[in-house]
């Protein structure tokens, strides 16, 4: 289920933005239906077991999808975020939005997860949960 707060959080955004926020959102949970979605520092994401797996955010010039685990997927597409695990890819027109691809993803998000949740308890040290 898409909470109320991502639903607002989609409909703040340019309308071209609005719709690339609207279709990500409705293919995670689609794709997700037993992750928890809320906003997190203010963007939306989705959680498994409270571990955050997937979520996107509003960019100066791009919408950007980010999955925690990402680096693990063996995905070009995805691009290195931050000194963890995380990778994202940017949209800046809705038809960029692949849904096989991102299904696909979503998928590998599920199966290969990082304890990100724990990470601040581990003193900065990323375990792999499975």
């Amino acid at each position: 289920m898409i909470h109320p707060e991502t639903l607002q959080y989609n409909d703040k955004q340019t309308e071209s933005d609005a719709m690339i926020c609207r279709l990500l959102s409705r293919i995670i949970s689609d794709y997700l239906p037993a992750a928890e979605n809320k906003l997190w520092h203010a963007h939306p994401v989705w959680f498994l077991d409270d571990n955050p797996i997937v979520g996107y955010s509003k960019l100066k010039d791009s919408v950007r999808l980010m999955f925690w685990s990402g680096q693990s997927f063996e995905a070009p597409e995805l691009l290195t975020e931050g000194k963890f695990k995380a990778a994202e890819i940017r949209y800046t027109d809705v038809k960029q939005v692949n849904e096989k691809q991102i299904s696909e993803w979503l998928r590998k998000a599920n199966d290969i997860q990082w304890d990100y949740k724990n990470l601040v308890k581990r003193k900065g040290v990323l375990e792999r949960l499975k």
